[in-house]
């Protein structure tokens, strides 16, 4: 055999042995002999080897030849012609579809979030944590059903404590206790008077301070917050439930009592222990100022309670807290030692409506009132929301 046949041989076997996937051997130098004798032999053998081959084993071929595409076809070229054409047109081909596969999995991407915000498709902050869906959601606890039970139930246990008691209408009134049965809008200011000292103030702090510390409690604030609902829009969200609830509680008693009243002791004038009288119509009207007045005059309460509620992550902490401020501010408002700083205490003008029952009604004390009480509120509302903006949600 001579030397270029020899030579040819060679090369045949290296190129045959690298394209069924053997282990790879050092090409020899190029020069001219060699690639006329490559052209003439490899030609055919990477085409019975491409024949006898299927797909993967010709891309494990062309990845055996080269670490990518370009190298590969090049190599192809170099070993064999039609064979490394096809592996490289093969690789080409599948590097091209998988990164058009990747492409189109990005463009996906991009189209479901927001390209200024990163947010998701359809987001909207103010779509998240409705009112009517957290008032729905409240108004199912037990502990909401039972405080309007106990609500609509106080003036009929009051009823039936007069009646068992055995009070005489006819004797002299000297009291709002002894006015009470007398009629109608009697009961009810005395209802609202009796209960302005500890149960209202209880009521409001009960929704207000349960509102957010509830939620860290159950574990369930992360979860609210990575719906995502903003921050600031979940205590406002909390704070307007809390606020219709306590509404609609300090607005039942009244009817209630009223209702009771007129049915037990007739519809008849309001009057005060100075002898003042005013009639049906106009103390109906006056019992409606002074549940708005009473209302207001407690926002101090709800405003603490929540500004608890978003310290501390037990709901009896926050409501205790608020009620137990209540009572301190009405034991300090009966020193009369402290003279003037007495105006300041959120609780000294809680019973400014009842001046409303008189013949010449004076409505300066509700003034105060009013001015005093939202003052605070507003205090107790900023400190909440600074401080739920800014506090590490870790239950």
């Amino acid at each position: 055999m001579t030397a270029p046949e020899r030579e040819a041989t060679t090369t045949r076997q290296d190129v045959t042995t690298q394209d069924a996937g053997g282990p790879v051997r050092d090409v020899p130098p190029y020069d001219g002999g060699a690639a006329t004798t490559g052209q003439n032999t490899a030609s055919r053998t990477g085409r019975d080897v491409g024949q006898n081959s299927d797909r993967d084993t010709g891309r494990s071929a062309g990845q055996n030849l080269g670490p990518g595409p370009g190298i590969g076809h090049t190599t192809g070229r170099s070993a064999g012609g039609d064979l490394g054409a096809a592996f490289s047109v093969s690789t080409g081909a599948s590097a091209g579809a998988s990164i058009g596969a990747d492409s189109e999995a990005g463009a996906d991407v991009e189209g479901g979030a927001d390209a200024r915000t990163g947010a998701a498709a359809g987001y909207r902050p103010r779509g998240t944590l409705r009112v009517l869906v957290e008032l729905r959601r409240q108004w199912r606890r037990r502990r909401t059903q039972l405080v309007f039970a106990l609500i609509a139930l106080l003036p009929l246990v009051l009823v039936a404590a007069f009646e068992i008691g055995g009070q005489d209408p006819a004797r002299s009134a000297v009291t709002y206790a002894d006015l009470a049965v007398t009629s109608g809008p009697n009961f009810v200011v005395f209802t609202l008077y009796l209960a302005g000292s500890l149960l209202l103030p209880v009521v409001v702090a009960l929704f207000f301070g349960d509102a957010v510390a509830s939620e860290a409690s159950w574990s369930s604030l992360k979860y609210l917050l990575a719906i995502p609902v903003p921050r600031l829009r979940l205590l406002r969200q909390k704070a307007v439930t809390a606020a219709l609830l306590s509404l609609l509680a300090l607005g039942l008693l009244p009817v209630v009592a009223l209702i009771a009243g007129v049915i037990w002791y007739g519809p008849g004038d309001a009057t005060s222990p100075a002898g003042d009288a005013v009639p049906f119509g106009r103390s109906v009207v006056m019992l409606a100022v002074a549940v708005g007045y009473t209302v207001v005059q407690l926002a101090w309460v709800g405003a603490l309670a929540l500004w608890l509620s978003v310290t501390v992550d037990a709901p009896l902490g926050a409501v205790g807290g608020a009620a137990l401020a209540s009572v301190l501010s009405q034991i300090l408002d009966q020193i009369t030692a402290l003279g003037s700083f007495r105006d300041l205490l959120p609780t000294h003008h809680a019973w400014a409506w009842i001046g409303l029952f008189a013949t010449d009604a004076d409505v300066t004390g509700m003034a105060d009132g009013l001015l005093v009480s939202l003052v605070y509120a507003l205090v107790f509302g900023v400190l909440a929301a600074y401080r739920f903006s800014r506090k590490d949600i870790t239950t």
